[in-house]
């Protein structure tokens, strides 16, 4: 299934939503997001930058019944955002797709079912994956006066940050793609 709304709407589907220093949410500061849905109904995204430090995918794949796990790189399982934290998105190449898998483009799609965990357990999964917990969700036109507000920055996604497994590094390269220097933001630049 392609993604629905990613034609040029005016909309942020496709792209990622980045925090400004200034960010009101503590949940939200520094914040990388995949927006997978952005409609006039309103929003949804992926925090792609938040590891959570006391789960892995090991622990959450015993959680699950998946037993043999044999997928050598670490998979560290990320806060995806605050709403249904305990269901699971995987972010990943389209090299991986089944019936539930949603292709937003040539780099990025997303399955939300058990059977993309098991794959990647079993070492049969996307060449390249997040796994996240929750998402992010705004109602309609909340996003909107978020951005308003200058709470959130946008620019083209990019797989290589998107995937990139130095997850502190990637608020600073999503930011950089719009050519901006973070410490010319307001709220990063020093005190004289």
């Amino acid at each position: 299934m392609e993604n629905p709304g990613a034609e040029d709407s005016g909309y942020l589907s496709g792209q990622f939503l980045i925090a400004m220093p200034t960010m009101p949410d503590p949940r939200f500061e520094r914040s990388v997001i995949y927006m997978f849905s952005h409609t006039a109904q309103g929003a949804m995204g992926i925090v792609v930058n938040k590891p959570l430090p006391h789960i892995s995918f090991k622990d959450l794949a015993g959680q699950l019944g998946i037993e043999a796990v044999r997928r050598k790189a670490p998979l560290p399982v990320h806060f995806g955002g605050p709403v249904e934290t305990g269901r699971g998105f995987v972010l990943h190449s389209p090299d991986y797709m089944r019936e539930a898998t949603v292709k937003f483009d040539d780099a990025v799609a997303l399955t939300a079912t058990i059977d993309v965990l098991k794959a990647i357990a079993e070492g049969e999964g996307p060449a390249r994956c997040m796994l996240a917990l929750g998402y992010a969700g705004w109602s309609a036109g909340q996003l909107d006066t978020e951005i308003q507000q200058n709470s959130w920055l946008n620019c083209p996604v990019d797989s290589e940050i998107l995937f990139d497994g130095d997850v502190s590094k990637k608020w600073v390269k999503a930011i950089a793609k719009l050519g901006i220097d973070p410490s010319f933001l307001a709220g990063e630049a020093g005190h004289a």
